[in-house]
């Protein structure tokens, strides 16, 4: 199956929907779906209501393999079902791919970056997306400065975590996310840039993805996208509403898109089926031609 879900994630036409919203973000996120802090109490029932979010997303007829080639998901999703049927097979026969949220949040900052916290738990993450049939994993660090030592500290922990990853026989998605709002953004992207090409060559013939911010020079990854060592580089929307997003990202060829908070914009947990379906419709299908471009 991982040969097939190669040659998915390669050629395929769409985007990679990201559905990995963890504990610190979920409360937020389920607030804009609608779901208030009154209506749960404590985590168990947080991360269900959660699933039940994602299970409507991924169950809706307009999430499907035309338009989606992988989908990001939190652990607790991963281990769940969705109509009875294990959530990463669920994706499967809908010839979706899953990637499993890995890090374990975001260290303080330091040098204008922030690296990730120490995962404690990786290689047990690892088995468990091995035993799940997921192709994939994300992690997330965040640059705030062009800061050259912070940046390359960035760079040089999402290398070494992907190496070992990839020595699981898993696609690591390395995620150094720029703050959109950085005053030093595209400085910041001109390190980032020069110290992933300069660590890639170390994979040998091992190929990983690169998820970016949108930049702020168009076709700034083309180098990136081109490289041997990556599989595909997609973008975050990083805090753009959707239509600003799509926008950037189709001035950016060869890129697509890794959507989170721009995929679930006016879903609503209130909605009929057929009003759920129609928006989130709409909403794949402008990402989708954003990202063919």
């Amino acid at each position: 199956m991982k040969s097939d879900q190669l040659e998915r994630v390669r050629t395929g036409a769409g985007f990679i929907a990201a559905l990995d919203q963890s504990g610190g973000s979920t409360p937020g996120a389920l607030e804009k779906y609608g779901i208030g802090r009154d209506q749960y109490s404590g985590d168990a029932e947080m991360f269900l209501k959660m699933h039940e979010m994602r299970s409507r997303i991924i169950a809706s007829p307009s999430f499907s393999g035309q338009d989606i080639i992988g989908a990001i998901l939190f652990r607790d999703t991963m281990e769940r079902e969705i109509h009875g049927v294990p959530t990463v097979d669920y994706l499967w026969q809908k010839n979706i791919v899953t990637f499993l949220k890995v890090d374990e949040g975001l260290a303080e900052e330091a040098d204008g970056v922030q690296v990730m916290k120490t995962i404690a738990a990786l290689d047990e993450q690892l088995a468990a997306a091995n035993a799940k049939g997921a192709f994939g994993t994300k992690m997330r660090s965040v640059i705030k400065l062009a800061n050259p030592a912070g940046i390359r500290a960035v760079a040089e922990q999402q290398y070494e975590i992907g190496a070992i990853i990839l020595d699981a026989g898993i696609v690591p998605i390395l995620e150094p996310e720029v703050d959109i709002h950085s005053p030093e953004k595209a400085q910041a992207e001109e390190l980032l840039r020069a110290d992933l090409l300069d660590l890639l060559p170390g994979y040998g013939d091992r190929k990983v993805m690169i998820k970016v911010s949108l930049p702020s020079v168009d076709d700034f990854y083309a180098e990136l996208i081109a490289h041997p060592n990556v599989l595909r580089v997609v973008a975050l929307s990083g805090g753009y509403d959707r239509d600003t997003a799509n926008e950037l990202l189709s001035r950016n060829h060869g890129m697509i898109a890794s959507f989170s908070r721009a995929l679930a914009d006016g879903l609503n947990a209130n909605q009929s089926d057929e009003d759920f379906d129609a928006v989130l419709a709409e909403t794949v299908t402008s990402i989708s031609a954003a990202s063919a471009t």
